[in-house]
């Protein structure tokens, strides 16, 4: 099922003054116009699909006209109208709960839902936008908790958590004691962190598996102004800092397990501000791939690309490809010269940013770039590399759009331009080789491409406009008819992992199923085919612990402002305290034996220390007692 909501704007009014709703059952060969079931005067505003199930849809009417939802549990074919009595300016949806829904109204309430939208409660007012969240932990416990940040009478912000259906004040609590900053409460998955500000500088906490919060503990030269969390995988924080003197760059920090101890992965990532005021910082995740990123650091006013295979542990800059499109030899030596990429993705779901990458398709990665010595804006072209980065082709030499269809087995790509199209480029080798097509007899002006269910349909729909004034149009193409059979387990073969010929990677040997390029077979839904066996620890599977600095030889040295035994100060005698090496693993690093115990740090006792500042007094304060009466003995121990 496709379901699109067009709207009619009208540039004298200044508004929107009609809507249509249209629905295909038939991956988009035919759309049917719903109005008639919304009510033929309803202006729609917005379409939400519930995220755990897609057969139930929510139609948001234009708070202008009148506040009032439409929800449908059949994929759209039928509605239930609701009135509101506020605004919804969001919704979130629970990441388990189907009928489970926030919704944040424009006068800043929220509100709860669990049955899809058709009642609605007010938990709580004054609270902050965006800052609102569903606590998922890993072991499914307090599903119903709502975590927020709202405003107290007087003004200040607080963190509190409640049950999504009562949330009184004998019920709430507030798991930071205190105020907080403004719009500074992040919940993402085991974490909680939250900043406060005293004496000009922020400080920032965390809370794992919300036990009391601790503060973050950077080096301590570090005196940040800014910091985004930018993942909580595998339990451990990936987090991005501005220093003092950073303007337009961050630092890269990585934690122990508890997100409390951090230690720097990559100096001076280029970071810039995108048109809300929100900072975007030049880091890629690699999709399919746990442990890989791709970071443009600037360098003596160069920005250069640079990836890294374990969490950024180590970094290289990329090999560029030895060939250009028509087969000339690139003369590009490293590390004066290399493949450089543009990292921004798209925040419009139907069209690709400047970098693509897939869950399904592991170690395809599709960007746009150029070959030198630093990232350039001019003479852009398109690379593909289907090693995960070692090796990387040429594949246009303008921007295009690429579209993964059928797990990567299939790459479409339609160039980026501001003029009308009909032809669009198809690659069935992971980009190695492209075929053009037409797919409209007409040039249309492409405003975008919907490749929905998944990247495992070989359906995708294309809309625009042939002119400037007239209807949207649709184009749907199927790929269905090049292939004449499913794959077989003989069309694929094992492919590994590695970095530069290293195959173990964070711990291991990771071995996945591709399919052979020169087959041309349909590979359907996505098996998830990888195996991994551990390897032996090396001293290449271990960063420098917090307080240790990596030196010329490779050793983990403590830095200048930290004193190892000052871990040994804290504790006292018959409680033991961990005794670092000076080397800590990467958390999700799989690697067993080898010099993993030399390595790891080693529980120790405390050292005793002779106690002193004994005082006995007596309750009364006198020093006599009278025969037959009792005595309280106070007794007072400084250490």
């Amino acid at each position: 099922v496709i379901l699109i909501l067009t709207k009619l704007y009208d540039y004298n009014l200044g508004s929107i003054t009609e809507s249509s709703l249209w629905r295909s059952t038939d991956y988009g060969t035919t759309y049917e116009k719903l109005n008639d079931k919304v009510g033929l005067k309803t202006i729609l505003s917005y379409l939400y699909v519930c995220p755990t199930n897609k057969r139930k849809i929510m139609l948001l009417t234009d708070p202008e006209v009148e506040s009032s939802l439409l929800i449908s549990s059949d994929e759209g074919a039928s509605y239930q109208k609701y009135r509101l009595n506020f605004y919804i300016h969001s919704l979130l949806f629970h990441p388990k709960q189907e009928d489970w829904i926030l919704a944040y109204s424009q006068d800043q309430k929220l509100f709860s839902s669990v049955e899809f939208g058709r009642r609605w409660l007010l938990l709580h007012e004054g609270v902050t936008p965006n800052r609102f969240y569903w606590s998922m932990m890993g072991n499914g416990r307090d599903a119903d908790l709502v975590h927020l940040e709202a405003r107290t009478v007087d003004g200040y912000a607080q963190y509190i958590t409640c049950k999504m259906q009562n949330c009184s004040e004998a019920t709430r609590s507030k798991p930071f004691p205190g105020y907080i900053d403004h719009n500074s409460l992040i919940v993402q998955g085991d974490y909680v962190f939250v900043q406060l500000t005293s004496g000009g500088r922020p400080h920032y906490y965390v809370s794992y598996r919300r036990s009391p919060f601790a503060q973050m503990k950077l080096p301590k030269y570090s005196l940040p102004k800014d910091m985004h969390v930018i993942s909580t995988d595998e339990n451990q924080v990936f987090a991005a800092v501005q220093e003092w003197n950073q303007n337009d760059t961050y630092n890269l920090y990585i934690s122990d397990t508890r997100g409390v101890y951090f230690t720097l992965a990559l100096e001076n990532v280029k970071s810039s501000q995108g048109l809300e005021g929100n900072v975007m910082i030049d880091l890629y995740e690699v999709a399919g791939i746990k442990g890989m990123f791709l970071a443009n650091k600037k360098i003596d006013n160069q920005v250069k690309t640079f990836i890294t295979y374990n969490k950024g542990r180590d970094w290289s800059l990329l090999q560029a490809p030895h060939t250009d499109l028509r087969g000339n030899p690139i003369q590009c030596l490293l590390p004066y010269c290399s493949l450089h990429l543009h990292l921004k993705v798209s925040d419009n779901p139907y069209t690709s940013g400047n970098i693509a990458s897939r869950d399904t398709a592991p170690s395809i990665i599709v960007a746009s770039g150029n070959i030198g010595t630093e990232l350039s804006d001019n003479d852009i072209s398109m690379f593909v590399t289907s090693d995960a980065g070692n090796t990387w082709r040429q594949i246009f030499e303008e921007e295009h759009s690429v579209l993964y269809l059928d797990q990567g087995g299939v790459l479409v790509a339609m160039k980026h331009t501001s003029l009308p199209i009909r032809h669009l480029w198809l690659s069935f080798d992971e980009g190695r080789s492209w075929s053009k097509y037409s797919f409209t007899s007409l040039p249309l002006f492409v405003d975008g491409v919907l490749g929905e269910p998944g990247e495992e349909t070989l359906i995708m729909t294309v809309f625009g406009h042939f002119s400037h004034r007239s209807e949207w149009q649709l184009v749907k193409v199927d790929y269905k008819s090049i292939f004449d059979r499913r794959c077989a387990e003989e069309d694929y073969r094992p492919w590994q992992l590695h970095s530069q010929g290293e195959a173990c990677i964070m711990g291991a040997k990771r071995i996945y199923r591709k399919r052979k390029s020169e087959k041309k077979c349909m590979q359907g839904k996505y098996a998830g085919a990888m195996t991994s066996e551990p390897c032996l620890c090396t001293e290449a599977d271990f960063d420098c612990d917090y307080g240790y600095e990596r030196h010329s030889n490779g050793q983990c040295l403590p830095a200048f402002w930290y004193n190892p035994s000052s871990l040994s100060k804290d504790c006292s005698l018959g409680q033991s305290y961990l005794n670092s090496t000076g080397y800590r693993k990467v958390v999700s690093n799989n690697c067993t034996d080898g010099v993993r115990e030399r390595y790891t740090a080693k529980p120790q006792q405390c050292p005793g220390k002779a106690p002193h500042g004994l005082r006995v007094l007596t309750a009364d304060g006198r020093l006599t007692a009278q025969q037959g009466h009792n005595v309280t003995f106070l007794l007072q121990l400084e250490e």
